[in-house]
């Protein structure tokens, strides 16, 4: 035994003798759960409230709620740690991971029981474009509602499977292009103040829940290959108990009857353990964008280009072999 070890054991044992206890790590008490602006803070605020007590009862964690009026928002506010949990798409999760030491411990589950959705282009149902082609033939005269710069679905799945491959800009080759959440764009639409949006299939799932009339308005023109399903974020740092507390609840929550209709207004099932390996595939996206730009960029000198682009291939072949 070393002098330091020796020490600390009789300060143990005296302390023992005298009745007294050392003092331990402290214990986080209270939580910041963060959410991704893909409707008003209201309603999310409502739509999740039942949920947030049943998660404060099981835990006894004190659960604070906080919306900012972007996915930036969010992010930043787990790199600061004024949030410590958070529920994110997969592109601002990616981010969180990335730059706000965040890590993924769970994602949602559909009430039907699948893990995944899509994103949609959606419009009027009286409006003459019936296609994706009929939308990048006359984007010139129509003004898009495109999502949060952060968004998976509103914004980096529709760039990589709609737009990209027909070499359109989103943000500079429609008349207009205004970026907005989901439900902000699907009411647009639905008031034929914009003529085509790019939203999530789960908002328009949740709009025929809360204003059918309104949902009824839209007609989808075109819809992505599967999305995996929303995670939860949570820091790093955050305490060992709390975390396992955490994922106990959102492993068990949902299974008697209150609890379902609590996660059906939500167009929820219930939630499943998971990990940042499920940011894999939008980590693909997002290069295969990246190398895209790098490509199409004719200011760019040949040599700095063909080193982007060797970077670029370097990586896609390293997430390839985490696949």
């Amino acid at each position: 035994m070393n002098r330091r070890t020796h020490v600390a054991a009789l300060i143990g044992i005296t302390a023992s003798m005298l009745g007294l206890s050392l003092p331990v790590a402290a214990q986080t008490r209270e939580i910041n759960f963060g959410f991704i602006s893909t409707e008003s803070s209201n309603n999310l605020k409502s739509s999740w409230q039942p949920v947030i007590e049943d998660l404060q009862k099981a835990t006894g964690l004190k659960v604070n709620t906080f919306f900012a009026p972007d996915y930036a928002g969010v992010i930043e506010a787990m790199r600061f740690n004024k949030i410590q949990l958070a529920w994110m798409g997969n592109k601002s999760a990616m981010e969180a991971v990335d730059r706000a030491n965040g890590e993924v411990f769970a994602r949602v589950v559909n009430v039907d029981g699948t893990q995944g959705y899509y994103s949609l282009m959606i419009v009027h149902k009286d409006s003459p474009l019936k296609s994706l082609d009929d939308v990048i033939r006359q984007r010139k005269d129509l003004t898009l509602g495109f999502g949060d710069v952060n968004s998976t679905s509103g914004s980096l799945v529709p760039s990589y499977y709609a737009f990209s491959p027909n070499k359109v800009d989103p943000t500079r080759d429609f008349k207009r292009a205004v970026r907005s959440n989901h439900e902000t764009n699907i009411l647009a639409v639905a008031g034929k103040q914009i003529d085509v949006a790019t939203v999530a299939s789960d908002g328009v799932d949740r709009m025929k829940i809360k204003m059918p009339e309104k949902a009824a308005e839209l007609r989808e023109v075109w819809r992505s290959p599967l999305i995996a399903s929303d995670p939860l974020v949570v820091r790093r740092d955050l305490d060992a108990d709390a975390k396992k507390k955490l994922a106990d609840f959102f492993a068990t929550y949902g299974r008697d009857t209150r609890e379902k209709q609590n996660l059906a207004t939500l167009t929820l099932g219930g939630f499943v353990a998971s990990d940042n390996a499920q940011l894999l595939p939008i980590r693909q996206l997002e290069l295969a964008r990246e190398r895209g730009k790098v490509e199409a960029d004719t200011a760019l000198a040949a040599d700095d280009k063909s080193r982007k682009l060797k970077d670029i291939d370097t990586r896609l072949a390293e997430l390839a072999k985490a696949h």
